[in-house]
C-alpha cells in the first residue's frame, strides 16, 4: 500500500497534478491604462496564455493612486496570502519605497517575484513643437524655467520626477525652479502632453511606440546607455548628447507576502518560461526593450539594494532628508 501511494504521488507530481495551479489568475497594474505598469500587465499576460502556462485569460485590474501606493497597501493589508494575484512594478515602485511614500509599509512587505525585461527612459515633446532638438529644448528650459511644464506619470519625487531632476542637474537647472507636473500613470501624461497641457514629457520607451509610429510625438532624447533598436533607432542617447544621465526601467512583479511556498515558485518558473520564450522575444523588439532577467532570491537581494541606492539620490537630490 505504501508504495502504491508513493507511486501515484510521484506520477502526480511527474504529470504536474501535484503542483500548484492559479485559478481567475489576476495581475494588478498600479495605475491607470497605458502606462508602463498597464503594459507590464497585458503584455506578460498574453504570453503566458499563448504559452499554455495558465488555464484562462488572467485578469488586469488597474489600481491608481499614490504612485502605486494605493495597490501596495490593498496587496499588504487586504490580499497578503492570495495565491493568484502578481502586481506589475519598476523602478518606481523602489524610488516610493525609498522614500517612505507608501505609507508605513517598506519593501519587506511582499515578496519580489522578479523582472523580465529593460524599459528605458525619454524625453519627448508633441509633434508640432518648437524644439526639434534637445539642445534646443534645454535653452529654452533654462531661458524660463517656469514657461516649460515637464509632465510624468508619477507623483512629485518619483521615478519620472527623478527623472527630470536629473536631467536638469545635468543641464545646469536649479531642481527647485523645475516645474513638473505629476499624473498618475504614463497614459494620463501623455494624454495631457498631446492636449497641450504640458510641454514635454518624461516617459518611457514602451509607453510611447504607437505615439512615434503615429507621427504624433517627437522623442528628443532616450535615456539608454546605447541607442534603441526600432523606431527609435535614429533617436540619440542622452549621454550622445552631453548630458550624464541614463535611467534603465526594469519590468517585474511582486506578489502577496504570504502566498503559498508552491504558488510563489510556480509564478518565478512561469516569469523563467516567458522570459525564455520566441513569443517574449517577439515583445521585447516591438517595444524596443532590452534584455533583463533576475528572479526569485536574486531578485529580492537587488530590490533590497536599489532601496538603498534610492535612498541616498533622493537625499541627493533633495527629495528626502
Amino acid at each position: 500500500m505504501r508504495w502504491l501511494i508513493t507511486a501515484l504521488l510521484v506520477a502526480l507530481a511527474g504529470s504536474g497534478l501535484a503542483q500548484f495551479t492559479p485559478r481567475n489568475p489576476e495581475c494588478i497594474a498600479p495605475a491607470g491604462a497605458g502606462g508602463g505598469w498597464d503594459f507590464t500587465c497585458r503584455s506578460v499576460a498574453q504570453v503566458m496564455l499563448d504559452l499554455k502556462l495558465i488555464p484562462q485569460p488572467m485578469k488586469v485590474t488597474n489600481v491608481t493612486g499614490g504612485g502605486g501606493g494605493v495597490a501596495y497597501a490593498n496587496v499588504v493589508t487586504q490580499r497578503n496570502n492570495d495565491p493568484n494575484l502578481i502586481v506589475a512594478a519598476s523602478p518606481a515602485t523602489t524610488v516610493r519605497l525609498a522614500q517612505g511614500q507608501y505609507s508605513r509599509f517598506t519593501e519587506r512587505d511582499v515578496r519580489w517575484l522578479g523582472a523580465i525585461a529593460a524599459d528605458f527612459g525619454l524625453v519627448a515633446v508633441k509633434a508640432d513643437a518648437p524644439w526639434r532638438t534637445m539642445q534646443e529644448l534645454v535653452a529654452s528650459w533654462k531661458a524660463d524655467p517656469a514657461k516649460i511644464a515637464v509632465g510624468g506619470g508619477s507623483a512629485v519625487g518619483g521615478q519620472d520626477h527623478m527623472k527630470v531632476l536629473l536631467l536638469g542637474r545635468a543641464a545646469g537647472i536649479e531642481p527647485r525652479n523645475i516645474k513638473y507636473v505629476p499624473f498618475d500613470g504614463g497614459g494620463e501624461a501623455l494624454t495631457s502632453l498631446l492636449g497641450g497641457f504640458i510641454q514635454v514629457f518624461a516617459g518611457d520607451a514602451s509607453e510611447l511606440r504607437a505615439q512615434v509610429q503615429a507621427g504624433t510625438v517627437r522623442v528628443l532624447g532616450v535615456m539608454a546607455p546605447r541607442r534603441l533598436e526600432g523606431v527609435y533607432a535614429n533617436i540619440p542617447t542622452l549621454r550622445e548628447l552631453g548630458y550624464n544621465v541614463e535611467w534603465v526601467v526594469w519590468r517585474g512583479f511582486y506578489a502577496p507576502k504570504n502566498m503559498p511556498t508552491e504558488a510563489y515558485e510556480f509564478w518565478v518558473r512561469a516569469l523563467r518560461q516567458v522570459e525564455r520564450s520566441p513569443e517574449w522575444a517577439r515583445v521585447r523588439e516591438q517595444n524596443a526593450l532590452g534584455k533583463f532577467s533576475m528572479l526569485g532570491a536574486e531578485f529580492q537581494v537587488f530590490i533590497d539594494r536599489q532601496v538603498n541606492q534610492f535612498r541616498s539620490l533622493s537625499r541627493e537630490l533633495g527629495i528626502i532628508r
